[in-house]
């Protein structure tokens, strides 16, 4: 029986042994073979988000701070090549690189894919982050590895590696009001109905929560420096993280100077109200139509007939279905002859399209910080946003006294505000147009170079020595 043991274990043990060999060999040749450059993970680089923006600042930072120093992008996209990456910021958000950065492709990116992870979406993914980092990793080693995309559970793999990690996190993998919408028993489009109406699996979702937030801890915390977005952001991630001193805010970029050269007068004939933003479920899309069908019932008879142009990119086929569905409910509420869909503009249509608007809606529950909030501010479009985080911690608060514009929160808050805006007179509508761009300039894209350049430049110069 023992030489039958023997038999099955020796062969085991030396596999194991071997693969743990081949992998150790193959990170100390990784390491030793390390070049200067800066690796940003990004496996979607054409979601035309706020992040894909902050990417492409960031490339152009890097760019003007150390010029000796390569970028290089790691993408999931087969189709995507330095020369078509460069053109794509300029075109897509007005960031003109200094040099096309260079391109490593990613072709496990599957593992990263909410749609691999039918159940257990937030763990599947990041478990998969790590699997597709040592891709990356393998392929191309660089000095400094910079995470854009909020995977925090690779920024072990890339100490492992040798590089010094540097992130730029819009939001917090998990947050504490996550765990509390489910020890309330909220139903969010991250809390299914089923689980929030059963108190069992409740309980066995905070457990999971709080394992996970326990991680999510331990691997943020291997961060050489760790950039957020938002007063909001930068709160829970120091909780998570409990990396205080290696944290620093910076508010992503927005353009806020191209936008600010727009008139503030907008034709009178027929208002109309923005909504841009990704065709996500998180941006709760439904709740503007409703809030809008009832300002149609509820019109004055001396008020103009209003507008609400939805504007945004659809990443996937998901994407599209939900954009789909949300034209279905324009035609349902009978307001579909007043509403228009924009899918996939260029930045140039986009700052068009802003300079119609009088004001610009906003529905996301806890935005990490709203850079589509800013956009409408510095367009000249009074802002109405939802009453949470980063709206309404750093952005639509009052300048020099004025009101910048309006928080809501639910379907007749909303109403009431576009109510508000349509009622407002001129006067008093560009008096608060003007302080609302006053408010956008604190969030400019030269802002951000300078917080960024500012933030980074201990770890480069360090990592430099």
């Amino acid at each position: 029986m023992e030489n039958w043991i023997f038999i099955l274990i020796i062969p085991l043990f030396t596999a194991i042994l071997t693969l743990l060999l081949t992998f150790s060999s193959q990170i100390i040749n990784t390491r030793r073979n390390r070049k200067r450059a800066v690796g940003f993970f990004h496996p979607f680089t054409n979601d035309g988000g706020g992040g894909e923006r902050v990417l492409w600042c960031a490339v152009k930072a890097i760019q003007e701070e150390n010029p000796d120093l390569d970028c290089v992008i790691y993408t999931g996209d087969h189709d995507a090549s330095p020369q078509s990456l460069a053109a794509r910021a300029t075109d897509r958000f007005g960031v003109k690189l200094l040099y096309p950065p260079m391109v490593v492709h990613l072709y496990k990116r599957k593992w990263v894919e909410e749609t691999s992870y039918p159940r257990f979406t937030m763990i599947g993914q990041s478990f998969g982050s790590i699997y597709l980092s040592w891709e990356a990793l393998c392929k191309f080693t660089p000095l400094y590895y910079f995470d854009t995309s909020g995977y925090a559970f690779t920024y072990p793999i890339a100490r492992i590696f040798g590089c010094k990690v540097i992130c730029y996190t819009h939001y917090p993998t998990i947050s504490l009001d996550m765990i509390s919408r489910v020890r309330d028993r909220s139903s969010m489009y991250n809390n299914d109905a089923s689980i929030a109406k059963s108190g069992w699996l409740s309980r066995c979702k905070i457990i999971y929560y709080t394992f996970f937030s326990w991680m999510y801890g331990y691997v943020g915390s291997c961060a050489h420096l760790a950039m957020v977005n938002s007063s909001w952001t930068q709160s829970h991630i120091e909780k998570l993280w409990k990396i205080p001193n290696r944290t620093k805010r910076v508010y992503p970029p927005c353009d806020t100077s191209g936008l600010q050269a727009l008139p503030l007068e907008r034709p009178a004939e027929t208002p109309i109200f923005i909504s841009v933003a990704q065709f996500r479920p998180e941006k709760a899309h439904p709740l503007q139509l409703e809030a809008f069908s009832l300002v149609i019932r509820k019109l004055d008879a001396n008020l103009p007939r209003p507008k609400l142009q939805f504007v945004g990119s659809c990443r996937n086929k998901s994407d599209e279905e939900r954009l789909q569905k949300l034209q279905d409910k324009a035609i349902e509420l009978k307001v579909d002859g007043d509403v228009q869909f924009y899918k996939n503009v260029m930045y140039r249509d986009l700052v068009s399209l802003l300079g119609g608007a009088i004001a610009g809606m906003h529905s996301m529950t806890d935005e990490h910080f709203g850079i589509s909030v800013v956009e409408y501010m510095a367009a000249g479009a009074i802002p109405i946003a939802h009453n949470t985080a980063g709206p309404k911690m750093d952005i639509v608060l009052e300048e020099d006294g004025q009101q910048t514009g309006f928080l809501a929160q639910n379907v007749e808050e909303y109403a009431d505000a576009i109510l508000r805006v349509l009622r407002m007179p001129e006067t008093e509508r560009l008096m608060m147009a003007t302080a609302a761009r006053r408010r956008a300039s604190r969030f400019s894209e030269q802002r951000f170079y300078e917080d960024f350049k500012a933030a980074i430049r201990p770890v480069l110069n360090h990592g430099s020595r």
